[in-house]
């Protein structure tokens, strides 16, 4: 995610220089053909106002796609700013309701168990996972995901079809174990279940936007009319300026400005991938991380995630 946009218009263009070159020779070619032939003579000059309002269709369809789009990739975010809550709120439920270690009573704060150590623990790999899993990066290689876990846990939960699910249904076995042996309140058990509840949603909403790709058609139709229209721009343009020249740049400026629009909707429209303008789920997992392993009485921590040379948190 671009938290300060650091490029320059050479590397806009430099992104976008096949629509650039695409404009620029059927606009060239319209002006050639009026140059030598006349396209009044041909009858293929055309009228502003009709061109000027097909122009404004475009740029209404094109916005509607972005817009869109930033919907799925505001969701997203706001998906995982409820994980970071759920997941700060977790953590502070297994510290107070589980059970801790008597040796440790008389400390401030007072060390948490093996038990409590290892759910956080899991927990923190169930987040790692999650951002692994939305990225189709593999967790057995991972070192995040598989620092938190026992080798051989990590290694089963890796086989599942849905690995995050395998987590939190372990986090639910151990807390219904410790209710069963008295040393949870089912009140409690109530709250840490709701919990849960709140991951699985987030979880499934997370999948459903991953799993339902933007339809097609949008990016489909968007490209071929804005083909369409650098060739009828310039039939409009060559008739009403003095130099039919200034009909290129006219030209390429107002359609690459409809492809950049289109294109900004096409990077949104998947908010968990690689590219740039994605959300920042490396730092958002980290974060999590920190935050709950400083619970734990934990020093040895990373650094808090920061923006790269060009702005760019991952």
């Amino acid at each position: 995610m671009f938290v300060e946009f650091k490029g320059t218009i050479f590397g806009i263009l430099r992104w976008q220089w096949q629509s650039i070159l695409l404009y620029t020779l059927m606009s060239a070619a319209i002006v050639v053909l009026d140059h030598f032939f006349g396209l009044e003579m041909l009858h293929l000059q055309l009228p502003v106002a009709p061109v000027a309002v097909v122009g404004g269709a475009i740029g209404i369809f094109v916005s509607f796609r972005t817009n869109s789009a930033y919907d799925r990739w505001w969701e997203g975010r706001k998906l995982w700013g409820r994980l970071i809550n759920s997941s700060r709120h977790l953590c502070s439920q297994v510290l107070v309701y589980l059970p801790g270690p008597a040796e440790g009573a008389d400390q401030d704060p007072p060390l948490p168990s093996e038990l409590q150590r290892q759910i956080v623990r899991r927990h923190i790999a169930y987040v790692h996972a999650l951002r692994a899993l939305l990225r189709n990066q593999s967790l057995m290689g991972d070192r995040d995901y598989e620092a938190f876990l026992e080798p051989r846990e990590a290694e089963r939960v890796a086989r599942e079809s849905n690995p995050t699910h395998a987590l939190l249904q372990t986090q639910m076995q151990a807390f219904v174990a410790e209710n069963d042996a008295g040393r949870l309140h089912d009140l409690r058990l109530q709250s840490l279940d709701e919990t849960v509840r709140a991951l699985l949603d987030i979880q499934g909403g997370c999948e459903r936007i991953k799993k339902t790709p933007f339809p097609r058609s949008y990016g489909f139709i968007a490209s071929r009319l804005i083909g369409v229209f650098a060739l009828l721009l310039p039939l409009a343009l060559v008739g009403t300026i003095d130099n039919e020249w200034i009909a290129v740049p006219i030209t390429v400026l107002v359609c690459l400005a409809f492809t950049l629009i289109s294109e900004a909707g096409r990077v949104l429209e998947d908010p968990f991938t690689m590219f740039w303008p994605a959300l920042p789920l490396s730092a958002l997992s980290k974060t999590i991380e920190i935050n709950l392993r400083q619970r734990l009485g934990e020093v040895d921590l990373p650094a808090m995630p920061k923006p790269d040379d060009q702005g760019i948190l991952m």
